[in-house]
C-alpha cells in the first residue's frame, strides 16, 4: 500500500497545484470573459455532468481493462471496483455538501448583483432555485444563455466539487493502476483532462479553489484503498507480456 500511496500522492500534488496557485494569486471569479473559451470549458465539464459522466466512466473502465490485460473473471471484479470507487466518492461528496452548505460563487454574485440572499436561495427547493436563476438572468447580457441554463441545473452547494472528485479519481486511478505498466500517455491524458475539468468549475462560477483541493484529497484517499484492494483481491495487475506471449504460443501449438 505504501508504494501505491507514494505514486498517487505525486499525482494528487500535481492536481492540487492548479487550485493552489489560483488561491495564492488572489484571483476572484466574476461573470463574463471570452465566450468561446468558456463554452469550450463547458463542454469539458459536460464530460462529467450526468448523463455523460456515465459514458465517460464506461469508456475509461474499458480502456483500463484493455491496458491491464486482465482475464475475464478478475476483469469483471476490477470493473466493479473502479465504478464502486467513483460511486463512493460521489456519496462522500454529497454528505459533506449537506453538512458544510457552502454557496457557489455564482450564488454569491447573484446576492451582490441581484440582491438575492443566499440563505433564502438555499431555503428554496431545487426546482424553485432553478426558476429563480432563470428569472433573474432572462434579461442579463453579461451571462450567456447556455451558462444560465447550466446554473439552473447546478443549484446545489459548492464544497467539495463532485465534478473535480470524479475527474481526479479517474486520473489518480490511472496513476495507481497504469503507472506500473508504463501506460504514461494514458496517465498524461487523464491528468490533463482532470485539470481541465477542475479549471472549468472555477471559470464557470461553480466552485472555489478550496473545493477543488479538497476533492483531490478525498479522491486520493479513496484511490489508495481501491488500488490496494485490486492488488489484494486479484493479485498482480497484469500478466507480464513475455508470459502472455508464451501462453499464446502454447495455445497455437495445441
Amino acid at each position: 500500500m505504501l508504494a501505491i500511496a507514494k505514486r498517487t500522492a505525486i499525482g494528487a500534488m500535481v492536481l492540487v497545484l492548479m487550485p493552489l496557485v489560483v488561491s495564492l494569486s488572489g484571483w476572484q471569479w466574476q461573470p463574463g470573459g471570452n465566450d468561446n473559451l468558456l463554452k469550450g470549458l463547458f463542454w469539458v465539464t459536460e464530460t462529467v455532468t450526468a448523463p455523460w459522466g456515465i459514458f465517460t466512466s464506461l469508456i475509461f473502465s474499458i480502456w483500463f481493462l484493455w491496458c491491464l490485460r486482465f482475464r475475464l473473471k478478475p476483469a469483471i471484479g476490477v470493473f466493479m471496483l473502479l465504478l464502486a470507487s467513483i460511486a463512493v466518492g460521489q456519496g462522500v461528496k454529497s454528505v459533506i455538501k449537506d453538512r458544510v452548505q457552502e454557496p457557489r460563487p455564482f450564488v454569491v454574485w447573484l446576492e451582490s448583483a441581484h440582491h438575492i440572499d443566499e440563505k433564502y436561495f438555499y431555503s428554496l427547493s431545487r426546482k424553485e432555485r432553478s426558476a429563480l436563476v432563470k428569472e433573474q438572468l432572462q434579461d442579463q447580457t453579461l451571462v450567456p444563455k447556455w451558462l444560465s441554463k447550466h446554473w439552473q441545473f447546478e443549484t446545489g452547494f459548492a464544497f467539495p466539487s463532485g465534478h473535480s472528485l470524479f475527474a481526479a479519481s479517474w486520473a489518480l486511478l490511472g496513476v495507481g493502476l497504469l503507472w506500473p505498466r508504463r501506460h504514461y500517455k494514458t496517465i498524461v491524458v487523464l491528468m490533463v483532462w482532470a485539470t481541465g475539468v477542475m479549471a472549468s468549475r472555477l471559470m464557470l462560477g461553480m466552485h472555489w479553489p478550496r473545493d477543488l483541493a479538497m476533492s483531490v484529497i478525498i479522491s486520493w484517499l479513496l484511490v489508495i484503498i481501491a488500488c490496494w484492494l485490486a492488488q489484494r483481491w486479484f493479485g498482480p495487475l497484469t500478466i507480464p507480456r513475455q508470459e502472455q506471449q508464451e501462453i499464446d504460443d502454447r495455445e497455437r501449438l495445441k
